[in-house]
């Protein structure tokens, strides 16, 4: 469970804040989420990625010098909104365009390109990447349709590294693609994590069994099976994925892979660290060299107990952009030239006020009518919050329940406000959509607002 919090509503929030304290030279907070806390350079494509919270380092822990640029922060396992993702954005563009990278999940899909049509309308180019490695949860002829799990760290790397070195936002996005495409990941799972202030997980798995294929959020995987021992889960794994191994040709892949074995909060260091070594033997004798393997809590679940196996089948390309140097919180490589000369953020975007126009009286009877509705609503979704989950976590991930609840009181205080400022029904209701998106984030927040 997570034993340490505050309001269960401001957790995503206060880390953002402790994340950026603890890294100053690394971040800043920016509404919502942070930025790297130097200027990015004139003319270089912004490398903005981002999620839902709860899965650090992902995403925030990888903004700095061959990374991310900015990395807007939703709600736990719910994505930004739509208002978050276009801030960072502004924040992290300096002239060269953006790339949004982002797991393939519902809500990351409507938020981001929510944001990026905005973005858009002011003449900033806008690229989106939707990272889609998780192997069970499509076919490899629908690879680009599959979810986003651990395979977010070695794309991103690639693309932050192709920008490092001076790629245009042309062909950094291609090279992201390039590496989505060439990555995939299969994970298993023990048992749910625990949202800040819930009585208990998010979803269970039956004892002494492990969920195969099971998603980072509960994500239904493909069965459940007694749990073996790490050598026999590490040929479960390996077997995965190497069977989604392209052709090796001269000029493209020959057998060399990066290697991730990721931890989702619960199974340590040790035992990931047993699971690699047969990870490593199964490899060798599959004619595959590991190339800088990552072992260790790379996208965790907050305490799910699980992990996953990713690799990137390489090629020169994607292996020099794979070695390259980076310096992020979270993960750093090498050492990184002129980044220290780079000058600090001095001024960041904000979004400026929106003054309310004149209303009639009787728009503002409706108005006061709407709010009252809303006020009721964001009762009954409070006190639904754990029933909405239960019934989401049976074929989704299970933040339904706090995603209406946060959403409608954003709303209903958002109607409040409005109503205080004179606002007519119209301008309430505008206002009060827009608060549910932020405060709610992921497929709701998108959907309702």
């Amino acid at each position: 469970m997570t034993y340490l919090f505050n309001d269960p509503a401001a957790f995503a929030a206060d880390a953002v804040q402790g994340l950026a304290l603890s890294h100053p030279d690394h971040v800043a907070v920016v509404h919502g989420g942070v930025v790297r806390a130097t200027e990015t350079p004139a003319g270089q494509p912004a490398l903005v990625i981002g999620g839902g919270s709860g899965h650090y380092p992902a995403f925030a822990g990888w903004v700095g010098p061959g990374m991310g640029h900015g990395a807007p922060c939703g709600n736990v396992f719910a994505s930004p909104s739509a208002s978050q993702v276009y801030s960072v954005a502004r924040n992290a563009e300096n002239g060269g365009g953006v790339i949004l990278g982002f797991g393939n999940y519902a809500g990351d899909v409507l938020h981001f390109g929510a944001a990026a049509e905005k973005l858009r309308a002011e003449n900033i180019d806008v690229r989106i990447i939707k990272v889609s490695d998780d192997i069970v949860s499509n076919t490899p002829e629908n690879h680009r349709d599959r979810r986003g799990i651990a395979g977010d760290l070695p794309v991103f790397k690639i693309a932050g590294a192709a920008i490092e070195a001076g790629a245009d936002l042309d062909e950094a996005e291609r090279l992201a693609w390039k590496a989505n495409d060439a990555t995939r990941s299969f994970g298993v799972a023990f048992d749910g994590p625990t949202l800040p202030g819930a009585a208990g997980a998010l979803f269970h798995v039956p004892e002494g069994q492990m969920g195969v294929g099971l998603g980072i959020h509960g994500e239904p995987g493909v069965r459940d099976e007694p749990i073996g021992t790490a050598d026999e889960v590490a040929a479960m794994l390996v077997e995965g994925v190497l069977a989604e191994q392209p052709e090796r040709a001269e000029g493209g892949y020959q057998g060399r892979a990066a290697v991730l074995v990721n931890g989702l909060g619960t199974v340590k260091y040790e035992e990931l660290f047993v699971v690699y070594a047969k990870v490593a033997a199964l490899l060798e004798d599959a004619g595959i060299t590991p190339v800088r393997p990552e072992v260790g809590e790379l996208v965790t679940s907050l305490d799910m107990a699980g992990l996953s196996l990713t690799l990137v089948f390489l090629d020169e390309e994607l292996e020099q952009h794979w070695l390259a140097p980076v310096d992020t919180p979270a993960f750093h490589r090498g050492a990184m030239t002129g980044a220290a000369e780079r000058p600090r953020r001095t001024a960041f975007w904000e979004a400026g006020a929106d003054e309310t126009p004149a209303a009639s009286s009787e728009s503002r009877e409706v108005a006061e009518q709407v709010a009252g509705v809303l006020d009721l609503f964001a009762g009954v979704c409070v006190r639904e919050e754990a029933e909405l989950g239960r019934i989401d976590a049976i074929a989704g991930d299970g933040d339904h329940g706090q995603g209406m609840a946060y959403g409608s009181k954003g709303a209903a205080a958002a109607a409040r406000q409005a109503l205080a400022d004179g606002a007519g029904a119209r301008t309430l209701l505008v206002r009060a959509g827009e608060a549910w998106s932020e405060s709610a984030g992921g497929t709701s927040g998108a959907l309702w607002g």
